[in-house]
């Protein structure tokens, strides 16, 4: 089986959509066939690939409302090894039917389990809300990723977002693990320097050791519907993403989460 990585936080702005392109870029790269899945009325995920989200024919929505099979609605990307469940102009409202259907916390896991898939990741792009489309996508993740900026505010909503995937654990997934990633780090600024140690002494093994910094070039790279290792793999970014899912892939042999042979 897959792994299935949920990516979220419920800030918004901390590189959740942009850690998900560059990093599933990067596991494709490393041969492992990897799928995202765009859980975000946004789509920004979709449109940051080169794919516009007026134009989805098949969306996450379907697959979250029961309109059809996970292995009959993804489609490839211009990313060798790199395909998308990509969200369109539907999904605002599938996200507010969700929430009314019953036992629909594990639809997502169900349809994990039934279908088989050629990817040895599936990451979901997450909506910056602990509702009713994160709640689904944690019960169905073997690993949730929250990305934090190393600021007041930003590491301040952790806590909220760690209650609710202790929740998660608790009634619908008891296996579910998750790290911390640091996104858009200043090296230069003591006070990023001063944040980030502090993370270091609370969360310890459940911190990744990479460290995301700053880079405008992921910015550009999303306005030319690219992820960053396509788009300028020298960059810093595009390296840091490399180490980032090498650690991942170890973090997922030691730990004996599924994986595809």
């Amino acid at each position: 089986m897959s792994t299935i990585i949920a990516i979220n936080n419920q800030k918004g702005g901390v590189a959740k959509t942009t850690t998900v392109s560059a990093l599933g870029a990067a596991l494709a790269a490393s041969d492992h066939p990897t799928m995202l899945i765009d859980l975000d009325p946004s789509a920004n995920l979709t449109a940051g690939l080169g794919i516009s989200p007026r134009q989805v024919k098949n969306s996450a929505a379907d697959l979250m409302l029961g309109n059809g099979i996970l292995a009959e609605l993804y489609q490839s990307t211009n990313t060798l090894g790199l395909d998308i469940l990509p969200s369109g102009s539907d999904m605002a409202a599938a996200s507010q039917l969700l929430a009314t259907r019953s036992n629909y916390e594990t639809i997502l896991q169900r349809s994990v389990n039934e279908n088989e898939l050629p990817h040895k990741f599936v990451i979901m792009d997450c909506p910056p809300a602990m509702a009713a489309i994160t709640t689904a996508s944690l019960a169905a993740a073997d690993l949730a990723i929250i990305p934090t900026q190393c600021e007041y505010f930003a590491i301040q909503a952790i806590s909220s977002t760690f209650g609710h995937i202790r929740r998660v654990r608790a009634t619908y997934n008891p296996q579910l693990s998750y790290k911390v990633l640091v996104t858009m780090f200043d090296l230069r600024g003591k006070l990023h320097t001063q944040l980030y140690k502090k993370l270091q002494e609370y969360y310890d093994e459940a911190l990744f050791d990479t460290v995301i910094g700053f880079d405008s070039k992921l910015r550009t790279s999303q306005i030319a519907g690219q992820p960053i290792s396509i788009f300028d793999s020298r960059t810093r970014a595009a390296a840091q993403y490399r180490k980032l899912a090498k650690e991942i892939i170890a973090y997922v042999h030691k730990r004996r989460l599924p994986q595809s042979n």
